[in-house]
């Protein structure tokens, strides 16, 4: 399947999100984790991530007489490489961005409909920034971002640790100034 196809769908995007940091689930586990999504749809969609080489099982066991599948995120077939991303069409990048905003919401509704929610507690923000940049700045920028979160992608698990979703969106929403 094409991977804008593949990769370009607000359930899947989800498990992909659920499978980031070296996490091995199985689809019962991915269902638990996606409210409001059914344990058929979920296990379609991971049928169809697991056919395309983007999960990979990593552990089988016989579980009263059936296969239980852990599976694990392959990182580098779960994006949307550069080149892939030159041949896509505005309606391309309409669609993925509209899978990837329906599936934030998705998660930003689970975590709402959780009664330990508390997003002032919680640090949640949903803030946006209008800011003029030439090509340099822009770089630079997205530079120090990489360099802020990239390190804490190999975080793991323990007590005290919240995992957060931290999605950064950019696209110039004007014309270049005068």
């Amino acid at each position: 399947m094409d991977p804008l196809k593949l990769l370009a769908h607000p359930v899947r995007v989800r498990i992909v999100n659920a499978l980031r940091g070296d996490r091995t689930l199985t689809t019962a586990d991915l269902a638990a984790r996606l409210p409001g999504v059914s344990k058929a749809t979920v296990y379609r969609h991971v049928d169809l991530l697991a056919d395309a080489g983007v999960l990979e099982i990593a552990e089988e066991r016989r579980v009263r007489g059936a296969v239980e599948r852990h599976y694990r995120l392959r990182r580098d077939r779960a994006t949307i490489d550069l080149e892939t991303a030159r041949r896509m069409t505005p309606e391309d990048h309409r669609r993925a961005f509209t899978s990837a905003v329906a599936a934030l919401l998705a998660e930003f509704d689970a975590y709402l409909d959780r009664d330990t929610a508390d997003p002032v507690a919680d640090l949640v923000g949903y803030r946006q920034h209008a800011v003029w940049l030439d090509g340099a700045e822009l770089e630079a920028l997205i530079a120090d971002l990489r360099a802020a979160i990239a390190p804490r992608l190999a975080n793991e698990a323990r007590a005290g640790r919240t995992r957060y979703l931290l999605s950064p969106i950019l696209f110039p929403n004007e014309p270049p100034g005068p």
